[in-house]
């Protein structure tokens, strides 16, 4: 009875902080004598779309093997590959359908629509760890540990299921929605956070996963035509100062160094030849499926890879990332935390090694050890709470990131 009601008034202090909280899945409202308006649960199973017609991506083979990489194992880690290759018609382009779900990351819906990823959006562990490494020549230590976060933050550590995007908590779970909503990608604070290039943050408008045309606009209007670390970090910051200004449930915590590691994609990944090639407006255009109204504004249809594509030469691997995140973040560096409230912002301390003060500090590699500790630590997901990681979603991470994190010098979780 005693830890229920220390329980209970940690919890309430949280919801007076952010009264959103309340609402969230697994929290019983009832129990924290909540009085403001309720808001609406992010689970959204009876909206989310669903394909009976389940079908796992397309098989790789010798004639179209990309960079090899099969059954969640590594691959030669060697791009410059066209892609798709040409006759490979498994892999050309098909719109999704009504009953197909895409979500927040322009990445992965581009590899759903071309069949690197299941085409309805349920996907699995070794889907992902192939896709990033086939399409994208994302290096296989990147690959396993962008798979283990979606996979044990938004999916399910027993079948290792994934919505790219919404709910399908029945289709992705062992045990349907027996232990809890399994929220996909649209998942908010876990891997999707505030923000976000072009979707909006999801206390603003509900919705966090939709392509905003105005925000493809800003970005577009900031990076002029050149979408490179220099111009992408100035329009990071600008959209931090947009969602604390406007969201009075703004959340900047550890985790949100996931958008700065998302905003790199762009210049290292989408690119024709990664870094080697052009970040232009046309490639973005393609990878985001932003088209000009001619008025101004912007539309949206399917993702898909640019014609004459190919993929980046050298892999871009946790090391990569970890140096372009630290590199974006201090062109214009800003401060991790939460609003209580519209201009009522507080500033989280330190966390790691590599967050102290409120901001990034070190080097690429403790910002590499920060990436491990999200899949197997319990991280600040508001200013007042934690994101509490069950210890069999800890092992399964550990299990799957240990591997490629030996030697790293990070501590590891035995």
């Amino acid at each position: 009875m005693s830890h229920l009601i220390y329980s209970l008034a940690i919890m309430a202090q949280v919801t007076a902080a952010f009264p959103w909280v309340a609402n969230m899945p697994g929290v019983d409202s009832s129990l924290l004598g909540r009085r403001s308006a309720p808001m609406k649960r992010q689970s959204d199973q009876a909206t989310c779309p669903f394909n009976t017609n389940h079908q796992g991506a397309a098989p790789y083979n010798s004639k179209y093997p990309y960079t090899g990489a099969q059954n969640g194992l590594a691959g030669t880690q060697t791009g410059g590959i066209l892609v798709p290759a040409t006759g490979d018609t498994a892999h050309a382009f098909t719109a999704p359908g009504a009953n197909d779900i895409r979500g927040p990351c322009p990445g992965l819906n581009t590899a759903a629509n071309h069949n690197f990823l299941s085409h309805d959006g349920i996907t699995t562990f070794e889907e992902l760890v192939d896709a990033q490494q086939n399409l994208y020549n994302v290096g296989y230590d990147l690959a396993v540990l962008l798979a283990t976060l979606g996979v044990a933050l938004d999916g399910d550590v027993i079948t290792e299921k994934l919505s790219i995007g919404c709910d399908a908590t029945s289709r992705t779970s062992a045990t349907g929605d027996l232990l809890g909503d399994e929220l996909g990608l649209d998942g908010h604070n876990k891997f999707e956070a505030d923000t976000s290039l072009t979707r909006d943050d999801y206390f603003l408008t509900g919705d966090d996963h939709t392509f905003n045309g105005t925000l493809f606009g800003y970005m577009d209007a900031t990076c002029q035509g050149t979408f490179n670390r220099n111009n992408l970090a100035l329009y990071r910051s600008q959209r931090y100062a947009q969602s604390k200004a406007e969201n009075g449930n703004f959340y900047f915590g550890p985790k949100s160094l996931l958008l700065y590691g998302a905003a790199s994609f762009l210049y290292e990944l989408f690119p024709s030849l990664g870094p080697a090639g052009a970040p232009d407006l046309a490639t973005i255009e393609s990878f985001f499926g932003a088209v000009s109204d001619g008025a101004g504004g912007w539309t949206h249809v399917p993702e898909r890879i640019p014609p004459g594509w190919y993929n980046r030469v050298g892999a871009y691997t946790n090391l990569d990332v970890s140096g372009e995140i630290l590199a974006l973040y201090l062109e214009d560096p800003v401060l991790f935390g939460g609003n209580a409230g519209v201009g009522n912002f507080d500033a989280l301390g330190s966390f790691g090694a590599a967050i102290t003060g409120g901001q990034l500090t070190g080097n690429a590699a403790a910002v590499k050890c920060l990436l491990y500790q999200f899949a197997t630590e319990d991280v600040p997901s508001s200013l007042s709470g934690v994101l509490t990681l069950p210890l069999e979603v800890i092992g399964w991470a550990a299990g799957k990131l240990n591997p490629v994190f030996e030697g790293s010098g990070c501590p590891l979780v035995a």
